[in-house]
């Protein structure tokens, strides 16, 4: 957690909790104790452990004075996962940049269920990079190139090349072909994806996303596709494929939404971050880094 004033520990960084106002707690300790009374015993065990601390860093104690609108900062140990059972293959390093190749069903950062088994903490760990931030990400079901910043001092260089749309991304993926659609097309749609709701709609109005759709080969009835986004909507491949009548193979998304079982790792989704290019804000050269991985059709 950026500005956090607690180090990442064993490639977690701490959690947080804010301090609402109109609240009639007198302590800290008093507002953990009454917000969590299952975990009492936990917290004072936290807290006469000094491992409690606001914004500060200052150690929270019994008798600290509770500041509404303020945070306090602690370590919170995760739940038990299920291991993801596919390994990082690291594609290059340098002082700067970790670029990997990640496998399907390995989300990039914690989030919800997914905290220890994500790339950054697995990442974190292996190679004993406790600042190492991912300059973008990648859905837990795609696989293949995804870059990683060493130092806090290269994001906002790194990750702004990103936001500003000047990286070149190839994908590719596996569906159903149609022979009756022509190759290559362009796909421009309105996306539109909610706050909490697992799947993200297209919808009437000014374009949003673009992505450039190729055919490389077919075999039996099915295709492998080259996919070009112009923009990095949620769900933009899946949606367009989709769009065309070719969801993606493993897709449990669209077009239908189908709840996939917790350690069911047999159906990945027939998508690849194939290449990433740009051109590096500290040195100026040009950088391409290729996938390793096959979608195995």
């Amino acid at each position: 957690m950026a500005g956090a004033p607690l180090p990442v520990r064993n490639g977690l960084g701490p959690d947080r909790i804010r301090m609402p106002a109109g609240v009639g707690a007198k302590t800290v300790a008093e507002f953990l104790v009454e917000t969590y009374p299952d975990e009492r015993a936990h917290w004072l065990s936290l807290i006469d452990g000094g491992e409690v601390v606001d914004e500060h860093g200052r150690v929270v104690d019994r008798v600290t004075r509770y500041a509404p609108t303020r945070f306090v900062y602690f370590y919170r140990d995760p739940a038990p996962e299920i291991p993801v059972p596919f390994e990082i293959d690291v594609l290059h390093r340098d002082d700067h940049l970790v670029v990997i190749d990640k496998p399907h069903f390995l989300a990039t950062i914690p989030r919800g269920a997914h905290i220890t088994e994500t790339a950054v903490v697995r990442l974190r760990r292996a190679l004993d990079l406790p600042d190492l931030t991912p300059a973008h990400r990648l859905d837990r079901m795609t696989a293949g190139v995804l870059v990683f910043l060493i130092r806090q001092e290269d994001r906002r260089p790194y990750q702004e090349l990103f936001v500003s749309q000047q990286v070149t991304k190839e994908y590719e993926a596996v569906a159903r072909h149609d022979p009756t659609l022509a190759f290559p097309r362009t796909i421009r749609s309105r996306i539109v994806k909610e706050h909490g709701i697992m799947t993200a709609t297209e919808e009437p109005g000014e374009p949003n996303s673009e992505t450039v759709i190729e055919l490389i080969e077919t075999r039996d009835g099915r295709a492998r596709y080259r996919l070009l986004p112009k923009t990095g909507r949620t769900h933009q491949l899946r949606l367009h494929m989709s769009s065309l009548g070719l969801p993606i193979e493993g897709d449990n998304y669209y077009p239908d939404f189908r709840r996939s079982e917790p350690g069911d790792f047999s159906t990945p989704l027939r998508l690849l971050a194939r290449a990433i290019g740009f051109t590096d804000p500290r040195s100026g050269e040009v950088r391409r880094f290729e996938s390793r991985r096959t979608l195995g059709w």
